[in-house]
């Protein structure tokens, strides 16, 4: 087994540390989710505080660590007596992101449920983590219906698994401990909502810090052992801190002028429900504990905040998490005013407080990757367009400034024909794991979800054949079949947009803006992945290869600017490659291609003439797309309708784009051909 690193050589991140550390101390807080960048240590630190949470005391044998002093009277492996058990380091358990359900709820034996009426169970990764730390790297990329799984279990504190009406259910609470990196895409609203705290992490820009940071990782990578020998004290005393603070926390007081300022910041910052007014006072409950107190007073108040809210706060992806700190202050002063000053400041010095201590010596430890440098004002996209009339390169002359996107829109379900097997979301039809029954098939592998009537009819005609005898059925593997289910798949939404002076001129751009915008709000619903392709002036550009974060998408259009010839043909062959690449990366996955755009094309002999050749280049491969015709006035040319003929596809107004609009609440594309 190899050598962790210790939590306490870990350079900075103080609000990384102090976040788990608070869990350690009170696991009711309810986990932690780790935003950063990559390199910046999530992973090291996660994995280092399992060498400092206390041991557990289990009953001896049992697979889902019942606690001896309580065992659970609905345990698999029981019913168990009370009695001493033995000990046991916490584990942390890893949910990998390509985990099947089986292998994090548990799966049954079902030949021998059928045929002997046995509950065979195999215990999956929510039983052993009970009692320890789930640790879900990349939380972000984690399929729906694990996370399903998830927030079923982590609202529960118990997991079931049922097959066919046989079903087994174990306890399963947990500290759930999450990692990601936004620009691979945000989480869903539910999941976010049931980590307990969040802290953001980005590498630091000091110097000295840096240097410190590899040093230390050297010196680990070259000696873990020894390196980890030179941190023992470090790590003994801040194991007993926490088991100091964990023995405080039943005496710290939580007064009602407390409470007042809990509810009272809860509700000007307008979070939704009372988990967050629940999680705020857990933590600054064991903030007061991790400092010596026995009271909490409004610092506790102010650090709670800052760890429960920010995340909360978020109404759709396009909103940047965080919180407005003097806003804070105020909130906080003036409930300590109504109830006649509030409660005394914490004393700077008291024992205990802050984050753990921190070495500096030449052999001091290091973070994984701790030495990642960039910005996210450094992203492509972002930079300051030109000004006037001056010309920029690839954008010709006459670029414009960017134009605000317009209010986003419910718009109509945009969705790929025919049925694919693409990754699990809610878009276009597909066979999944997940959905409606369809009909059966012979398991190729691990039998998932079994077809009952299908597997009665197939071991039927054998039973006298096999001797049976009595009541039951006598079933082999051979019968047993596998249910087809069709439900929704996630697909690759690729947006062409237009950003030529013929859009900019025409004031149309802010309006264009808004229907993309409600588009990448629909996909980010839909648990899609996204992509942009820019057209202007002389060429067009890929401003954002395909992700599944849609906020960077977002943040791509929003300084787009404009300006220049309308390069159309340039844009469709653009995405033509783009969504070439995508198919050999994950041939699953489907595309969608939206067009954005009046149909007008300019530059070259014949830029119509080409335009239609690309369009028809994607229509002979099959592609799904959509042209939004951005067309406006009295005259119309109706070249942005013959463009989607000539793609294959269909065309909609930015009108009919709306879901609201009288021309109905779903509109299927149509690939070239393909049927619907």
């Amino acid at each position: 087994m190899s050598t962790p690193y210790p939590f306490t050589a870990i350079v900075g991140q103080d609000d990384l540390r102090l976040g788990l550390l608070l869990n350690a101390v009170s696991p009711a807080v309810g986990g932690v989710l780790v935003r950063g960048e990559k390199g910046t240590a999530k992973s090291t630190a996660v994995r280092a505080l399992a060498a400092l949470m206390p041991e557990v005391p289990v009953v001896a044998g049992c697979r889902f660590s019942c606690d001896p002093g309580a065992p659970d009277p609905a345990c698999p492996d029981g019913p168990h007596e009370v009695a001493a058990g033995v000990s046991r380091p916490a584990r942390t358990v890893e949910l990998p992101v390509g985990a099947s359900e089986d292998r994090l709820v548990g799966a049954l034996d079902i030949e021998r449920a059928l045929s002997e009426g046995v509950k065979a169970f195999e215990p999956g990764l929510l039983a052993d983590a009970h009692r320890g730390i789930l640790y879900v790297d990349e939380v972000n990329l984690l399929h729906d219906h694990l996370v399903d799984l998830l927030l079923d279990a982590a609202a529960m504190g118990a997991s079931y698994v049922e097959r066919e009406g046989v079903s087994v259910r174990h306890a399963a609470r947990f500290l759930l401990v999450g990692t990601m990196n936004p620009e691979e895409g945000e989480l869903r609203p539910q999941l976010l909502d049931r980590f307990g705290l969040t802290v953001e992490v980005a590498a630091s820009r000091d110097t000295d810090l840096r240097v410190e940071v590899v040093r230390r990782r050297l010196a680990y990578d070259d000696d873990p052992a020894g390196f980890a020998a030179r941190w023992a004290d470090e790590e003994a005393a801040l194991r007993e801190q926490i088991v100091a603070a964990r023995a405080l926390l039943p005496r710290v007081v939580l007064g009602d002028g407390v409470l007042r300022q809990i509810a009272a910041t809860c509700a000007a910052f307008e979070v939704d429900g009372m988990r967050a007014d629940i999680v705020m006072a857990r933590t600054a409950t064991a903030l007061a504990a991790w400092a010596g107190r026995e009271e909490v007073v409004a610092d506790d108040v102010r650090q709670a905040a800052l760890l429960a809210l920010p995340h909360r706060r978020r109404r759709n992806p396009f909103d940047a998490p965080g919180l407005d700190e003097d806003k804070l202050d105020d909130t906080l002063k003036d409930a300590a005013d109504e109830q006649g000053g509030g409660d005394d400041d914490p004393d700077p010095d008291g024992p205990g407080g802050g984050v753990p201590p921190q070495g500096g010596g030449p052999d001091d430890g290091g973070t994984d990757a701790g030495g990642h440098d960039g910005s996210a004002d450094d992203a492509p996209g972002r930079e300051e367009p030109g000004s006037g009339d001056a010309p920029t390169p690839g954008g010709g002359a006459g670029e414009q400034q960017p134009v605000r996107a317009g209010e986003p829109f419910r718009t109509k379900m945009l969705s790929v024909p025919g049925l694919g097997e693409g990754a699990a979301g809610r878009r276009s039809r597909a066979r999944t794991e997940h959905g409606r029954t369809t009909g059966s098939r012979r398991p190729e592998g691990a039998l998932t979800k079994l077809h009952l009537a299908a597997t009665v009819q197939a071991a039927a005609p054998h039973q006298r054949a096999r001797g049976r005898s009595g009541r039951g059925l006598v079933v082999r593997r051979d019968d047993l079949r596998q249910a087809t289910r069709e439900g929704r798949e996630g697909n690759l939404v690729l947006f062409v947009v237009d950003a030529s002076g013929s859009m900019a001129a025409r004031k149309r751009m802010s309006a264009v803006k808004g229907a993309v915008m409600s588009l990448l709000l629909d996909a980010y619903q839909r648990r899609d992945k996204v992509g942009l392709v820019t057209f202007r002036g002389r060429d067009a550009e890929v401003v954002l290869p395909p992700t599944s974060s849609v906020d960077a998408a977002a943040a791509r259009l929003e300084t787009l600017p404009t300006g220049g010839r309308t390069p159309l043909a340039a844009g469709l062959l653009k995405a033509h490659d783009v969504l070439r690449v995508e198919r050999l990366r994950d041939p699953s996955r489907r595309a969608l291609l939206v067009v954005v755009t009046d149909g007008r094309a300019t530059g070259g002999l014949d830029p119509v003439a080409l335009a239609a050749r690309a369009g028809r280049l994607h229509a002979s491969e099959g592609t799904a797309s959509v042209v939004v015709d951005c067309e406006s006035g009295i005259v119309r040319l109706g070249l942005a309708a013959q463009l989607a003929r000539d793609l294959g596809g269909s065309a909609v107004t930015l009108d009919e784009l709306r879901a609201d609009s009288i021309a109905g609440l779903v509109k299927d594309i149509t690939a070239a051909g393909r049927a619907a």
